[in-house]
């Protein structure tokens, strides 16, 4: 019977639950900076619609904006999948975020010139011509001003999102719109000394003195873990009860003292 029931625990899952599984994945990878880049966009295009506004000239391009968004998110995606993009990872965080931006911002590059060649053959334009093209009726200005935009909001964005992968999938949201400022930098400051505790007990003890469960490491080692795992508001009654476990046990023993 158990090995029944282990065998149909440990079947696949159907072909439409793994294809299911996957493209919520895809969608959950592309929806932040596809929401990201839609707002971004449209702001260069508020921007430029008050810079026209003043002038009498009418613009808008919500739709282009939005699928601009899409395929940025979509670009996203690929390129966040090519191994060269983890080339940074575990340097200092300038790096992967200069790195990643200029990458990003390169992409866009080439397929913006994509599109205006798109653009220029749609209309009678040879392959031959539109070097020149480039240089006599391109409208540089208004390309390099959209990319400089573009980049800061790579900035933006690839910062944000390096920030939530060093603090964790879901801290950097629970920092902005949970936590309260001064809870936020008591409890990571109460995390960071957990940690050099954890650090120093395995430095000074080997691992057959901490599995021991009679052992002083043992019962610091499962103080540390319980305060880690602890909510913010009951951290403090257990650091309370550490530092008080930590003083009793760092005292002397003075009886035996006196017997000698």
């Amino acid at each position: 019977m158990t090995l029944s029931v282990a065998a149909a625990s440990e079947a696949p899952a159907p072909l439409w639950r793994r294809a299911f599984d996957w493209w919520l994945a895809q969608v959950k990878h592309v929806l932040p900076p596809t929401i990201f880049f839609f707002f971004g966009f449209n702001l260069i295009l508020f921007t430029r619609w008050m810079t026209l506004q003043e002038h009498g000239i009418p613009f808008t391009n919500f739709f282009g904006a939005t699928l601009a968004a899409l395929l940025v998110g979509k670009a996203v995606l690929v390129v966040d999948n090519l191994r060269f993009m983890h080339r940074f990872d575990g340097t200092p965080l300038i790096q992967p975020i200069l790195f990643k931006s200029t990458i990003y911002w390169v992409c866009v590059f080439v397929f913006r010139l994509a599109e205006g060649l798109f653009h220029f053959l749609r209309d009678g334009g040879t392959l031959d011509d539109f070097p020149s093209f480039l240089v006599a009726n391109f409208s540089w200005p208004r390309f390099l001003a959209i990319q400089i935009w573009l980049m800061v909001l790579f900035l933006v964005y690839v910062t944000a999102h390096e920030l939530n992968t060093l603090f964790g999938d879901g801290e950097l949201p629970r920092l902005f719109l949970r936590w309260h400022s001064s809870e936020a930098k008591l409890t990571r400051r109460q995390r960071i000394r957990l940690l050099t505790r954890l650090n120093r007990l395995t430095e000074a003890n080997p691992v057959e003195v901490i599995s021991d469960r009679d052992s002083p490491a043992h019962a610091e080692l499962v103080g540390i873990l319980r305060q880690l795992a602890a909510r913010p508001g009951e951290k403090d009654a257990l650091m309370t009860r550490g530092m008080v476990g930590r003083s009793r046990s760092s005292k002397p023993d003075t009886r035996n003292q006196v017997k000698s």
